[in-house]
């Protein structure tokens, strides 16, 4: 049996690879809950760079689930958004947003190809070498620095540009929680960007819009809206980092069960996407103290 420590010291590492690829959490939790199976089963010593096994096991697991979680998708009703990691909110404004696991960015990934999305995660955001990657998807290196580099073309084209800083997303994400807490509308409307657009996923559980809602005035309305629906002392709005950026969780105040994820886009000081979750098949996991 290989050695059950060294998989304890990369699994941190596979669930981020896991999570990329997949955009989901329960998808990420059972790759590499079958990795560990897997590594089990390796006979002591055999795997000569473990790490480059396991994230290689990993991917391929990933990659091969990516085809059906496709078709899932193309089925799904209304907007798809990936599942939030929601943690408790960042001490240090120094520290750099992390843009390989933003919202903005793995609804991107969404739009790729498996072998793309693959590629690009492995190769672009874990600096995995082409002939490994080559491994995962059973082609040639020179094939997949290909799909690396259509789907780097892909993301500078449709992604969010260059992530602001910490400190001036947090500012944004505060003012428009403020703004909603206090039903200000005048300040809602100053905290967007005069093209925000509002994506919100209910997975056909939740009554929500289907479509994206666009434009600063469209947008304020809907999140009055929606305020307004839960209002009766019952939900509580907390700030906490989702996706490794500032963002904000409604939840009831007497279980903590979650009702919507809230993520964010933050461009010159006001918001530029709200990526908004509400199925709760994709907040399961989420575990937030509203007190």
């Amino acid at each position: 049996m290989a050695e059950l420590a060294v998989f304890e010291q990369e699994r941190s590492r596979l669930w981020g690879v896991a999570y990329r690829i997949t955009g989901s959490v329960a998808d990420a939790d059972d790759a590499v809950q079958e990795a560990w199976l897997r590594w089990q089963a390796v006979p002591e010593g055999t795997a000569e760079h473990p790490r480059s096994y396991l994230t290689t096991v990993v991917s391929r697991i990933c990659y091969d689930h990516l085809g059906s979680a496709h078709v899932r998708r193309e089925t799904y009703v209304g907007s798809w958004l990936p599942e939030p990691v929601v943690t408790e909110p960042g001490a240090d404004d120094r520290v750099t947003l992390d843009e390989s696991v933003g919202m903005a960015l793995l609804t991107v990934l969404e739009r790729l190809s498996a072998a793309e999305r693959t590629a690009f995660v492995l190769h672009d955001v874990f600096a995995v070498p082409f002939p490994e990657v080559a491994e995962v998807l059973g082609r040639t290196p020179e094939a997949v620095r290909q799909l690396a580099s259509r789907a780097r073309r892909r993301v500078r084209a449709e992604a969010p540009g260059r992530p602001v800083g910490r400190a001036e997303h947090r500012r944004a994400v505060e003012a428009f929680f403020a703004a909603v807490s206090e039903a200000d509308f005048g300040s809602l409307l100053s905290v967007l960007d005069p093209d925000v657009v509002w994506t919100s996923d209910g997975g056909g559980r939740v009554l929500v819009a289907r479509l994206p809602v666009v434009g600063r005035e469209k947008v304020a309305t809907f999140a009055r809206r929606i305020s307004e629906r839960y209002d009766g002392g019952s939900l509580a709005l907390v700030l906490r980092e989702v996706n490794g950026a500032p963002g904000v969780v409604a939840v009831e105040q007497a279980t903590g069960e979650p009702r919507a994820v809230l993520a964010f886009t933050v461009r010159d000081g006001r918001v530029t996407t709200v990526d908004a979750v509400f199925n709760p098949e994709k907040l399961a996991h989420v575990r937030v103290d509203a007190g």
